[in-house]
């Protein structure tokens, strides 16, 4: 017979949508979502996703199917991803900054009967060349739904069913697939949860759903008892933070390392009132932490490292001053809970629950990323992440840049994240970025050429300092070989929609880009 998953969840459960409705029994008054001036309480969140879940498996969600879902951010889009949840579904919550055609492909690569969406004219189910039903959640409050509560029909799911797919950020193609469990989002909050979570403690969303730090941001706060607060739909800006901090409570904050140098350069007082901020992503910059602590003391700075392949985190660490001090830049930490790391060959290679089943439809990337490493005598399933570190003789782990960013030059193999981490240390410089550049005749644009050299690309304040020195500087400390043969001054470095560096549109400015004398 099968079984209510949330009333049969307990104190160790492993489910997500279990945890919450576990936090909603625990304390039903208590405001889980926050949504402009509406304050929505555990109980109502949890009764409006089971009235969701009723309605969604009249349409036919059953446990394995991977349901898209088309809506904004808000309090609606959550309780929905719930009701999936309690389907013994996963959902993949589609991006609506991709192309249509390419939201889509996505809908077609699920396989779901059923698509979730804002109306019925929505244009990802049509060309999916199957019948895709649209659900429209029924207009009105999370309350008006909470009233109307249905009876999802209890199935059998464990905490290794895929809950999410998150999606990688496809610059070279499609987007991958990946497919992450129960386990993978619990593991983080259960037992020793990230710092900043928990009853009493408010933390702000604004990552898009695709994006694994949707997890954090959301399904941290509602499994272990704090609040999660919607920000807008645009970009989070320091004034949306400070409006957040005043209107909303939020005291514990995301922030990918791009943004996070962004708001202390532009505004650093808008950090004032938190009391947890976690960043990551990519390599942190040692001169905007070195800022940040001297201005904020008593806010507590977490890097947070880990592929979406062993979702949101792998490692953390609480930043101290001396880490800005240090050789190979600020350490990544160690484990998460449920998860462990190894060095293959100085490659990181994860373990352990946070790993996802692979990649949609895709198995030779999946054979490709996901090994076996045998660990005393024990085959255990391994992620290899593709990044180059060490253990300090802490165990701390430090990150020492991509393997497959490696570039051979004149007959020398060189590291562009290693020449980064000597650049940041030059004085003046804000944000830099090293980028392989093909040979200047077939220009910086042409496909297939050979890099012949690398280009440094920064961003200062200070008009003394100039490429000349900036050379120097790298020359003194670096092999002759390793120094940028051009440096570019740049008013900023783009980004990515996942807030990384953008390196095609960082090449592409390379004609505009001025060196200075």
């Amino acid at each position: 017979m099968p079984r209510e998953n949330a009333a049969a969840s307990g104190p160790g459960s492993r489910l997500v949508h279990a945890a919450v409705t576990r936090q909603a029994r625990l304390r039903p008054g208590a405001t889980a979502l926050v949504e402009g001036s509406a304050r929505i309480p555990y109980r109502t969140l949890d009764h409006a996703a089971d009235a969701y879940a009723a309605e969604l498996q009249e349409l036919g969600v059953r446990p394995g199917h991977l349901v898209p879902v088309g809506l904004p951010r808000g309090a609606r889009l959550i309780a929905v991803l719930l009701a999936v949840l309690k389907c013994g579904a996963g959902y993949a919550v589609l991006d609506p900054a991709q192309p249509s055609f390419r939201r889509r492909e996505t809908v077609s690569r699920l396989g779901s009967p059923v698509m979730v969406a804002s109306g019925p004219q929505s244009d990802e189910g049509p060309a999916a060349g199957r019948r895709t039903r649209v659900w429209t959640p029924p207009a009105g409050t999370l309350e008006e739904a909470a009233a109307h509560r249905g009876r999802a029909v209890g199935l059998e799911v464990d905490d290794s069913s895929t809950a999410a797919v998150f999606f990688t950020s496809g610059t070279s193609g499609p987007p991958k697939a990946v497919l992450s469990p129960h386990a993978a989002t619990t593991r983080l909050f259960a037992d020793r949860p990230l710092a900043g979570l928990g009853p009493g403690r408010t933390m702000a969303q604004a990552a898009p759903g695709s994006w694994d730090a949707f997890s954090l941001e959301v399904w941290g706060p509602l499994t272990t008892g704090g609040t999660c607060a919607l920000a807008a739909p645009d970009q989070l800006l320091p004034d949306d933070l400070r409006r957040l901090r005043e209107e909303s409570g939020v005291d514990t904050l995301w922030l990918t390392s791009a943004v996070f140098n962004l708001f202390v350069d532009e505004d650093i007082e808008a950090f004032s009132g938190l009391r947890t901020v976690l960043t990551g992503g990519e390599t942190l910059s040692p001169p905007h932490v070195r800022s940040f602590l001297a201005r904020h003391p008593g806010i507590t700075l977490v890097n947070g490292y880990g592929p979406v392949e062993s979702c949101v985190f792998a490692t953390t660490r609480t930043i101290r001053p001396g880490d800005c001090d240090l050789p190979n830049g600020i350490p990544i930490g160690t484990p998460v809970p449920g998860t462990d790391v190894h060095l293959v060959n100085g490659e990181i290679w994860v373990t352990g629950e946070g790993l996802a089943h692979g990649y949609l439809a895709d198995p030779a990337a999946t054979r490709a990323a996901f090994t076996t490493l045998t660990l005393e005598g024990r085959p255990q399933r391994a992620y290899r992440t593709g990044d180059r570190g060490e253990f300090d003789r802490h165990g701390v782990l430090h990150f020492l840049g991509r393997a497959d960013r490696q570039v051979k030059i004149a007959g020398h193999r060189l590291e562009p994240a290693g020449i980064e981490s000597v650049a940041r240390t030059v004085p003046g410089i804000r944000h830099c970025h090293v980028l392989p550049v093909p040979a200047r005749e077939t220009g910086p644009g042409a496909a297939g050429a050979a890099p012949d050299h690398l280009a440094l690309f920064y961003t200062s304040w200070s008009s003394d300092l100039t490429a000349a020195v900036i050379r120097r500087s790298l020359a003194d400390r670096l092999p002759r070989y390793s120094v940028p043969a051009a440096v570019y001054r740049v008013p900023y470095l783009p980004v990515t929609a996942n807030g990384k560096v953008d390196p095609a549109a960082l090449l592409s400015t390379l004609t505009a880009a001025r060196s200075p004398s």
